[in-house]
């Protein structure tokens, strides 16, 4: 009877909404965290276990290749079991993995840990969006959404931060700064016990009595069904290779070659400005891309989806032209500065895109599948490019790289202007459904029409 009148009510718990966002954004900020941690305490361990460079450097790698396994795994696994359980399962293991690292007693031994640890991470990526997504309205769920960028950036500098504390305040050792990763795990983990399948994961797979007792007691009842049109969403035999068929692999390409487009300048420049820069510029840039994650988050659902992802392509793209000239040019730092603040301000307000994108064009069937595939490529940029800026800096010049970072914005407004579609205030079932062209040789994938 009750769960009928909060249905009469159309009755939405927006106390559960919060749990929800709060549980899956801090998720992503404890990949924020955990590389905030390890690029302070890098340095301690590598003297205390007396590594090479080679092994600092693949310690230092370590998250992102597992992250580059760990996406693609998860969303296949999430989308074939649901979101749920493995949700729940990917914490565990990020608390687990994150505790061993303080027992590791040789340089392979963290660096298997850490691999582990980053493909939990990569997981997350995959579960948590499409999680999240899933249970929000349309109208919001960008700005929902967001709060998973603005935790990924908070958690990066909080760590920092923390980390220099218990080092050099408090005389720490490395082994129980690095364990300090299991601490938000474990409130994260508390958060996620008790969560509900995604009401569209269980229609899919014609488990529509246990759906709509989700929706009538969390979502609103018949408003909320109205609005989802959960009617929409199929199950395609192809399963995971129709990401790879006619029609869809335009929608793979534009959400891995946006992403690449967005993190691999931001990695390459935020992990050698501290040397190039700097340490004070390092913390300058992140703070200015803190403020621009929260910018993006608050402007999202107003200026729309696709002019907020193309235009500051464009902007960074003169930020770094401005800045290789001017280092070429001997120009004044307070230039140099600007530009780098304008480019992480910007980078940070695209970079809300990277998890809402993703989840809005592809279908439920393959949702974390799709978000794992491009967080896996994007991973590929971010190694590339933080691998190739010392050599090209010693190969062809500090202000030549800056032109390149802005070659890759200039691809990321290109492929966007092409590919992207407007999902703004949309439901998952229109925007990851292929609706017919409407005209031969648009190689846009359109969104169906609201019925």
């Amino acid at each position: 009877m009750a769960q009928a009148t909060k249905s009469t009510k159309q009755y939405v718990d927006k106390g559960f909404l919060r749990q929800l966002t709060l549980a899956t954004a801090w998720g992503e900020g404890l990949d924020g965290f955990d590389l905030g941690l390890l690029s302070v305490v890098l340095v301690p361990l590598s003297k205390a276990f007396g590594i090479s460079p080679l092994w600092a450097g693949l310690i230092g790698a370590s998250s992102l290749i597992g992250i580059f396994f760990g996406a693609p795994i998860g969303g296949v696994l999430t989308d074939r079991f649901g979101r749920k359980q493995l949700f729940l399962i990917d914490i565990c293991l990020f608390v687990v993995f994150g505790v061993l690292q303080a027992f590791v007693t040789e340089s392979w031994q963290l660096f298997v840990v850490r691999l582990l640890l980053g493909i939990a991470i990569g997981a997350e990526y995959s579960i948590g969006s499409s999680m999240l997504s899933e249970f929000v309205p349309a109208r919001g769920r960008g700005r929902r959404v967001s709060y998973m960028i603005v935790f990924w950036y908070g958690g990066y500098l909080v760590s920092v931060a923390a980390a220099y504390g218990l080092l050099d305040g408090l005389g720490w050792s490395w082994r129980w700064t690095l364990i300090t990763s299991a601490v938000p795990a474990l409130v994260v983990l508390g958060l996620r016990i008790g969560l509900p399948e995604s009401p569209r994961w269980l229609m899919l797979h014609g488990r529509t009595d246990d759906a709509r007792a989700i929706i009538d007691r969390y979502l609103g009842g018949e408003k909320h069904m109205a609005e989802a049109n959960y009617d929409l969403d199929t199950t395609n035999e192809a399963g995971w290779r129709q990401l790879f068929a006619r029609g869809m692999r335009s929608r793979i390409f534009f959400a891995s070659t946006f992403y690449i487009c967005v993190v691999t300048p931001y990695f390459a420049i935020a992990t050698f400005a501290p040397e190039v820069f700097g340490s004070l510029t390092s913390i300058f840039l992140n703070g200015f891309a803190f403020i621009g994650a929260i910018v993006g988050m608050l402007t999202i659902e107003f200026i729309g989806r696709r002019k907020q992802l193309i235009g500051p392509f464009w902007v960074m793209t003169v930020a770094l032209l401005v800045l290789g000239l001017g280092l070429w040019a001997g120009a004044p730092p307070t230039v140099l500065v600007g530009a780098i603040a304008v480019f992480a301000f910007l980078n940070a307000v695209t970079g809300n895109l990277t998890a809402v994108y993703p989840v809005e064009v592809f279908p439920t069937d393959v949702r974390a599948t799709g978000v794992g595939i491009a967080n896996a490529f994007s991973r590929i940029g971010a190694a590339v490019g933080t691998f190739l800026l010392p050599v090209g800096i010693a190969a062809i010049g500090l202000p030549w790289c800056m032109v390149a970072g802005a070659a890759m914005c200039v691809i990321g407004a290109g492929v966007s202007q092409l590919y992207a579609p407007e999902t703004t205030g949309k439901s998952l079932s229109h925007t990851g459904v292929l609706a017919p062209r409407s005209r031969r040789g648009d190689p846009r994938p359109e969104v169906a029409p609201r019925q």
